[in-house]
């Protein structure tokens, strides 16, 4: 069997990971162990706060609600309890939304809600 070189092979992931390192500071940019380092600890950083972000925006999107919804005198969790009751299908993006950009069309939502509720 002839000897097999992978020299062209080592060369191109090295150059991928030397690429992907672009913009780090120092040898980070430079030297390939420290790049690989740093590019793989990166990119571990990034899969998990896509998962992150996600949660942080829902986070957020309750938290616009029950502010908005406590001018109208109920708390997020009643609030919510009575869209299910309502059968009023928004979810909390949206209704974040509205209590921001349309506080009438959300003023409306949160009256629906409480007549449901009421009844």
């Amino acid at each position: 069997m002839p000897r097999v070189k992978r020299g062209p092979t080592t060369r191109r992931r090295r150059k991928k990971t030397i690429k992907a390192a672009k913009g780090f500071v120092g040898s980070r940019s430079r030297l390939y162990k420290t790049a690989k380092e740093t590019v793989m600890r990166g990119l571990n950083y990034a899969y998990r706060d896509r998962r992150v972000r996600k949660r942080d925006f829902r986070k957020l999107w309750i938290a616009r609600i029950n502010a908005a919804v406590r001018e109208h005198g109920m708390s997020y969790s009643q609030f919510a309890g009575g869209l299910r009751k309502a059968d009023i299908r928004l979810n909390r993006k949206t209704l974040a939304y509205l209590a921001l950009e349309d506080p009438e069309a959300f003023a409306a939502v949160v009256e629906k809600v409480k007549a449901t509720s009421m009844a």
